[in-house]
């Protein structure tokens, strides 16, 4: 049983790794292998899943990306998302819709026209001021994620910093506490 199991599990994984494309009518979809459209072949939606899209022409529908990044050199009529990357845009490149990262960052070029919201959240915008956002331009800090799990590795640090300085304490035969104070002298009863 355990044999089957690991042989599909080999077998699932070797899958996954495999360079694949799919197409359907004008979309490029790819895994593992970046996606380049240039003025001669524009498409419609670009996705690509732990690659990077390097769009120097036309998409008429969306880009999004997981695990990649995205360089603009042109038109997207709809949104460009990416996960786990960045985006980059040259001068005079445009966005139809919103412009939305997830742990990664923004860098627009001159006169980049975002037609809807410009978010970046948990990762850094930087954007000049010639940049036209037709929405919100939101970022959001990495510190408002990374900030709590900081304090709690510190809380974690120093109890268990403080338990290993007391049992090396003990160990060695220093008391772990500090000594009672002596017992002050009893009078002897009276009769």
């Amino acid at each position: 049983m355990r044999r089957s199991l690991f042989a599909l599990s080999l077998f699932a994984a070797a899958l996954a790794a495999a360079p694949s494309c799919a197409r359907a009518d004008d979309d490029a979809v790819q895994f593992f292998n970046n996606i380049d459209v240039t003025a001669d072949s524009p498409v419609q939606d670009a996705v690509c899943f732990f690659c990077n899209v390097h769009l120097d022409g036309k998409a008429s529908g969306d880009v999004v990306v997981f695990f990649g990044n995205v360089r603009l050199n042109g038109e997207v009529k709809q949104d460009v998302v990416d996960f786990f990357g960045n985006v980059s845009a040259a001068g005079d490149s445009s966005v139809g819709g919103d412009l939305v990262t997830i742990f990664g960052s923004v860098h627009l070029g001159d006169e980049v026209k975002v037609g809807g919201d410009l978010v970046t959240i948990f990762g850094a915008s930087h954007a000049p001021s010639s940049v036209k956002v037709g929405g919100d331009h939101v970022v959001l800090s990495p510190w408002i994620f990374f900030a709590p799990f900081l304090i709690i590795f510190l809380i974690v640090y120093l109890i268990v910093h403080e338990l290993r300085s007391r049992h090396r304490m003990a160990a060695a035969g220093y008391p772990t506490y500090p000594p009672m104070p002596p017992m002050p002298p009893q009078a002897p009863p009276r009769r």
